[in-house]
């Protein structure tokens, strides 16, 4: 499977350019996407997540200034 956010679903979507004369020719337009360490059903896993997504507060990250210091 390809590149999608794990959170809101963003993927790939198609286009065309166009240029000046009016011609079209596909294009793709990706997401801006992350690879993140996030927590998920209280397992921290990789995941990737659209900026937008981490921008907005919609994914818990791991807390790690928890650990015990030795």
């Amino acid at each position: 499977m390809g590149k999608q956010c794990a959170i809101t679903g963003k993927k790939k979507k198609s286009g065309n350019v166009v240029t000046f004369s009016n011609k079209k020719i596909k294009r793709a337009f990706k997401p801006n996407l992350k690879r993140v360490k996030a927590v998920v059903d209280g397992k921290v896993q990789r995941i990737w997540v659209s900026t937008s997504a981490l921008k907005s507060g919609l994914v818990e990250r791991p807390n790690y200034s928890n650990r015990s210091q030795e």
